[in-house]
């Protein structure tokens, strides 16, 4: 019978939705990262130190007993403080590459990472240069066109 074995037919079947509610999947995660796109490194900073406390007070309430459902806020909490630091990672990241735009030289990090053969390849230029002597010769003994009577 093959894939369609027990087993594999009772997953196929599954009456459970892909995905969670609207509702359910906000309450988990608490911040959504579109909205701390929009805000500043202050106030960024800001809700990061207020995740990083509010996460201080859960480990607390954990050593001490605490109600299940701050232990299981701990997650999301963390996610959240994940998601902070991210976005202003990206956005630091973001800001450096703009600085360094029309700049000859950029920073290792910022540079296309490719392979290491790759990036010690001679470049397009550089692989295209001729010598005087190759010039001169390309010049005096140019490729001989001829056409075969029929």
């Amino acid at each position: 019978m093959g894939f369609f074995e027990e087993r594999h037919f009772t997953l196929l079947i599954s009456h459970n939705p892909p995905f969670p509610h609207k509702e359910d999947h906000k309450e988990r995660n608490g911040i959504k990262v579109h909205e701390l796109r929009l805000k500043n490194k202050v106030e960024l900073l800001a809700q990061l130190k207020d995740l990083k406390a509010e996460l201080a007070l859960l480990r607390v309430a954990k050593v001490t007993g605490g109600a299940p459902n701050k232990l299981s806020k701990i997650r999301v909490v963390r996610l959240s403080i994940a998601q902070v630091l991210t976005v202003i990672s990206q956005k630091q990241k973001s800001a450096l590459r703009e600085a360094y735009k029309n700049k000859k030289y950029l920073p290792l990090d910022l540079r296309p990472k490719k392979t290491r053969a790759i990036r010690r390849r001679l470049t397009k230029h550089q692989a295209s240069l001729k010598t005087e002597k190759q010039k001169k010769k390309e010049m005096y003994f140019p490729l001989r066109k001829y056409a075969i009577k029929v």
